[in-house]
């Protein structure tokens, strides 16, 4: 019996072959039910060129909930804007497995909306 987990990450694993076929600059997200992560990594899959979370004390200011569609957004514009100032406009999203909506969806359309390619 394979649970909820397991099959999110096998669904995670054949993305993450095909970006590194490509070796294309990954923005990953992460989410759990009070928080979402965004990381943009290298193409060798090592370095973490940009991040941003709804765990970040400035974020959390604003945010009085960091597990929903708003912050979600919140942290797309800003993990945009922080890959931007790194160089980077071209991305491949993997979404971890992940159903693309709701909160997932948000953060990729905020991250578009702000000059990321995707």
């Amino acid at each position: 019996m394979i649970d909820k987990k397991q099959s999110r990450l096998r669904r995670a694993r054949k993305t993450r072959a095909k970006i590194a076929e490509l070796k294309a600059v990954r923005l990953c997200v992460f989410r759990t039910n009070s928080h979402i992560y965004a990381q943009v990594i290298s193409p060798c899959g090592s370095k973490v060129l940009a991040a941003a979370s709804s765990l970040e004390p400035e974020v959390r200011k604003d945010l009085p909930n960091g597990g929903n569609v708003n912050a979600a957004a919140t942290i797309g514009k800003l993990i945009a804007e922080r890959a931007k100032k790194a160089g980077i406009e071209q991305v491949a999203f993997d979404r971890a497995g992940f159903q693309y909506h709701g909160r997932v969806k948000a953060l990729a359309e905020a991250a578009r909306e702000n000059g990321l390619k995707f």
